[in-house]
């Protein structure tokens, strides 16, 4: 625990069988409290490792629902553990776990309800093996969400974030796409609600193993960011006319 705050760690997983050993290993035992894997039935062998490796809290879907739906589950399942603090860690060893301790001390705070790890402050995404044309859409991407939603973040799509359980109940998630743009959705709905949002550098790693959309999906992606957006705007401009 931290500061009397039960910490939860969510591992939304997909194929990675190859990088759970080593991302659990970087894992703070003395700060989390319990460990949740979601698996969105991966055709490789990660259940089986993170039984292996004594995960307690396995949670397999019979059939693959999209990253969206799997963090869907992975926060009902912290909630129902009754976590205090819940962190979402990538499986895929991209995002550093010893980081948690930083993040949960922030969310325990109370400064900062959501807490986000991002590749961006630091200055060294490119260094970490970010590709070139990812950065520069990423840049892009997030320069235009800030103008909509009026929020100053150097990062939206980062996928290492840290909530507190108020705001996990609070938000309407299953409202929300059970694809990829969840992420981008989720934040919007923190923003509207009027939580702070905390960030702090989270150096990334860029590697065979890691996991990573292709361009395809990557094009959607972006749109749907550009959508959510203007979404964001005019709920803002909505608001503005109204007072």
């Amino acid at each position: 625990m931290i500061a009397n705050h039960k910490v939860v760690v969510v591992l939304p997983a997909y194929n990675a069988a190859r990088t759970l050993e080593k991302t659990l290993a970087d894992i703070p035992p003395e700060v989390v409290d319990e460990l949740v894997l979601v698996d969105d039935a991966s055709q490789d062998d990660t259940v089986a490792v993170a039984r292996r490796l004594d995960i307690r809290h396995v949670v397999v879907h019979e059939k693959n629902l999209g990253y969206g739906a799997n963090q869907k589950t992975c926060y009902r399942k912290a909630l129902e553990l009754k976590a205090d603090i819940v962190i979402m860690l990538h499986p895929d060893y991209q995002y550093d776990p010893r980081l948690i301790p930083a993040m949960a001390w922030l969310v325990a705070s109370g400064r900062f309800p959501v807490v986000l790890g991002s590749r961006i402050l630091g200055g060294q995404a490119i260094a970490g093996g970010m590709p070139v044309h990812k950065y520069v859409a990423n840049r892009f991407l997030t320069l235009f969400q800030n103008l909509c939603t009026g929020a100053k973040l150097s990062e939206y799509h980062t996928g290492y974030r840290a909530f507190s359980a108020e705001v996990l109940r609070t938000l309407d998630l299953e409202a929300n796409s059970d694809d990829f743009i969840f992420d981008n959705q989720m934040l919007a709905q923190v923003l509207r609600a009027g939580y702070r949002i905390g960030e702090i550098t989270c150096p990334a790693r860029y590697f065979e193993e890691a996991s990573s959309i292709n361009f395809r999906r990557s094009v959607i992606y972006g749109m749907g960011v550009l959508r959510e957006s203007l979404k964001s705007l005019r709920w803002r401009l909505s608001g503005a006319a109204g007072r």
